[in-house]
């Protein structure tokens, strides 16, 4: 396995590897992400689903359609602490995203406009700001379809408003 980020649940049943570094960085204010994580966004680093492993324990899985899809979305947790690790999606089989929070090492993930982009700002908390000449959506990045979509981008920073 090449080398990756690690990373595990709270009580250390479960631990991956990403089998390399992530392809971008989504950070998400849906509610979906918003509940998954109990904040008010999900950090979401994006990496190639071949490579990635589950090297210690099984995750259990939860499955639901997306309400911006349609499309399932599976939720790896542990069964045990109940830590959400890792999310695969029907519309994307070949990524894989992780819970930023469940990297040994989340600080050696940087999120900079050049590896980013913000999505679902339509449904971000009042007085969320996106900084400067970050990508951001209003809802997904790309069609159901794949056709990507056209970012908003600001010289100043965004501000989302109630």
């Amino acid at each position: 396995m090449s080398d990756g980020q690690t990373g595990r649940c709270l009580c250390g049943k479960v631990e991956y590897n990403t089998g390399g570094e992530p392809l971008w960085v989504t950070i998400c204010y849906c509610r979906f992400c918003q509940r998954a994580t109990g904040s008010d966004r999900m950090i979401e680093p994006i990496f190639e689903r071949d490579p990635f492993r589950f090297t210690h324990g099984n995750p259990s899985v939860y499955t639901l359609p997306s309400d911006g899809s349609g499309k399932d979305i599976n939720v790896h947790f542990c069964s045990e602490c109940g830590t959400k690790l890792a999310l695969t999606f029907e519309r994307w089989p070949d990524r894989l995203g992780i819970y930023v929070g469940t990297l040994d090492k989340p600080t050696s993930i940087s999120v900079t406009p050049e590896n980013s982009k913000h999505i679902f700002l339509s449904e971000a908390r009042p007085g969320t700001i996106v900084p400067p000449g970050f990508l951001f959506y209003e809802r997904h990045a790309a069609e159901n379809d794949g056709t990507p979509i056209e970012p908003n981008v600001r010289k100043e920073p965004y501000v989302v408003e109630g």
